[in-house]
């Protein structure tokens, strides 16, 4: 059994207010209720009897601002969704997910997030759609199906081809000068026929160069032709393999 709990410590928290607000309260609590005299509560909670009866007629009055703060709880109704909630249902009658409902609600110009849309569907009870096979989801415009990487299939042919990453052919003096090759030996880095540990180590590079730094936001630019061929092209022995390099980097986009 635990020891007895002493209730001294709550009564000193009315016996003595530790703040000016909560001392003021006591003392007129005294007063009113209690049936304490002007001097005695003036006396217990340190007034002088003048400044006391200052205090009892600013109350009386109503001129004492409020003891006890009241919670204002704020709307409860979100104009978005209700506005939105009949075409949502409507919308899940005709079998649309979430996603679907949001996408076209956003093509009305009357966006809603898939997570509101979810809230909304839940609140009028409507369970979740079981999980649709590919075949069974509407087209969309999606990620597409690049070639496989394979560095044998590159050629040095002349030709042209429109790049986001044109800035990154002007460090390709250094990255010969610095010998890949013999960094990505010297470090055991893995590699394959397809792609050389020292392609993989300057395709690593090139994401850095070009300041990109997450890996989820790299899949944009894996694609580019660009950073594609600055990755492979310092196998030459010299930049001046590549007469098209440009010399200045525009701001949008290059042609190499």
């Amino acid at each position: 059994m635990s020891a007895p709990y002493s209730i001294t410590s709550c009564r000193r928290f009315f016996a003595e207010p530790a703040t000016p607000r909560q001392r003021q309260y006591e003392a007129l609590r005294a007063f009113y209720l209690e049936g304490l005299t002007s001097a005695q509560a003036a006396e217990r909670f340190g007034y002088s009897p003048g400044a006391f009866r200052v205090l009892c007629h600013a109350f009386r009055r109503g001129e004492l601002p409020e003891f006890f703060a009241a919670t204002r709880p704020g709307p409860r109704d979100q104009p978005k969704k209700s506005a939105a909630q009949e075409q949502i249902i409507a919308l899940r009658k005709r079998n649309y997910s979430v996603y679907d409902i949001s996408r076209a609600l956003k093509q009305q110009g009357t966006p809603l997030s898939a997570t509101a849309v979810r809230e909304v569907l839940a609140a009028q009870g409507f369970a979740p759609l079981p999980r649709r096979l590919d075949e069974e989801r509407p087209v969309l415009v999606g990620p597409t199906t690049e070639a496989v990487a394979d560095v044998r299939s590159f050629t040095l042919a002349p030709r042209e081809f429109t790049t986001r990453m044109g800035g990154l052919f002007l460090f390709i003096p250094d990255l010969v000068r610095f010998e890949f090759e013999a960094l990505a030996v010297g470090a055991k880095l893995p590699g394959s026929r397809m792609i050389p540990a020292a392609h993989a180590l300057r395709a690593s590079l090139a994401l850095k160069l070009w300041a990109i730094e997450r890996k989820s936001h790299v899949m944009a630019l894996v694609a580019d032709e660009g950073s594609r061929c600055s990755a492979v092209s310092t196998r030459c022995r010299s930049a001046a393999s590549w007469p098209n390099i440009p010399r200045r980097s525009p701001r949008r986009r290059s042609r190499a």
